[in-house]
């Protein structure tokens, strides 16, 4: 590894991500009056409820994916704040959606952009007063975007935690240079070591954006014009896989769809470096972003607001890039990711880059059906 390559935090090797697993949408019957959040009889009610008061009104009962906050951050935050953290994770969007509809209560979660719409949508979380945090105006101010999401409008119950790209991931000792197109995936020179993400929507969105095609198409003529094209890739393929930074560093594959995070592990973990190229496809490349949200049943919401605004300062946001390789809009942290992605500089997010077409969305349950029956064929193979 080259020797001015700044060191990730120490961690988990296991990326958060690689526990997606297919057909995860799917799972949950899908469409935003039918995807897996029952929404609270008292919907009206919580969106009557008063701005949370920013103190400590108990401990903060925390609900993330696992190793997902760097470890001096917690300790911070309770020497600072007097309060213990009770954690709790979950491994998929699915798991999390079942502990809430369960009853149980949490201060604090981080849904992904498709969940926090369908929180939203069913009135399952307390609004959020962006001027009774200190540092909101660092995330505000300078990503613009955020300020009105097309998942939660005006950012009104939901503050952004991390931003991601999807492209792909290759040996460069192996396959020399790349064209910039998804169509790089079917390279004759990887056949057999060329893993596609264990993602529907990821699988699905990549070869609508090679076609020209809405990223989240439900149009049954689209979607076979997609399993055909996928049908053309599936003999290169050794399998489909979400755990993108393994099947680099251990050479199971020459070339994988991969996400932007998971090429920073990538260079930290890898003997050397220079060897591993990252592109993002001229035909558009996914977008996403995760989510500080409070649920309405939370019990101290006020702890949980000192918790969103402290990891919001730039020294605990920067801790946090660097344990995770994923970036955070937050102002002042930009100069830390780009040096972690120095090798390969297409993992850095832009504001620009923030569109929201190139967002997974949800569907109507009509749709997303097609959709799952889509992958279900692409799968079968």
């Amino acid at each position: 590894m080259s020797d001015h390559l700044p060191q990730l935090s120490p961690r988990s090797p296991l990326s958060r991500r690689s526990l997606l697993r297919a057909g995860g949408l799917g799972a949950l019957g899908l469409g935003l009056s039918g995807c897996g959040f029952a929404p609270t009889s008292s919907a009206a009610a919580v969106a009557s409820m008063p701005p949370i008061d920013v103190k400590v009104d108990g401990p903060l009962v925390y609900f993330n994916w696992a190793d997902y906050i760097e470890p001096t951050v917690f300790a911070g935050f309770q020497k600072e704040y007097g309060v213990p953290i009770i954690q709790s994770n979950f491994d998929s969007m699915e798991s999390m959606v079942a502990k809430l509809d369960a009853g149980n209560r949490y201060d604090v979660i981080f849904p992904s952009a498709k969940y926090a719409q369908r929180l939203v949508e069913a009135g399952r979380l307390r609004g959020i007063d962006h001027s009774r945090l200190r540092n909101a105006e660092l995330v505000f101010g300078s990503y613009t975007y955020f300020a009105n999401p097309w998942y939660d409008p005006r950012s009104a119950h939901t503050v952004p935690f991390t931003m991601y790209k999807t492209g792909i991931g290759w040996r460069k000792d192996k396959l020399g240079s790349l064209t910039g197109s998804w169509q790089d995936l079917w390279d004759a020179q990887s056949s057999g070591t060329t893993f596609l993400l264990d993602d529907e929507d990821e699988v699905l969105g990549m070869a609508a954006l090679k076609l020209g095609l809405d990223l989240n198409t439900t149009n049954q003529g689209e979607l076979n014009r997609i399993t055909t094209l996928l049908g053309t890739l599936r003999p290169h393929l050794r399998g489909f896989s979400s755990d993108d930074y393994n099947n680099l560093l251990n050479g199971n594959a020459t070339m994988t769809q991969a996400w932007s995070g998971d090429m920073v592990s990538v260079l930290s973990q890898a003997n050397d470096a220079s060897v591993y190229g990252f592109e993002v496809a001229r035909e558009g490349s996914p977008i996403n972003s995760d989510c500080f949200a409070i649920p309405a049943n939370a019990q101290h919401p006020g702890t949980a607001m000192l918790f969103i605004d402290y990891l919001l300062r730039p020294e605990n946001a920067i801790k946090t890039i660097k344990y995770l390789g994923y970036p955070m809009p937050v102002k002042g942290t930009e100069s830390t990711y780009a040096s972690l992605v120095e090798q390969l500089p297409q993992c850095l997010i832009e504001p620009g880059d923030l569109r929201p077409e190139l967002y997974f969305q949800n569907a109507s349950s009509a749709g997303s059906q097609a959709r799952d029956a889509a992958w279900t064929d692409v799968k079968a193979g």
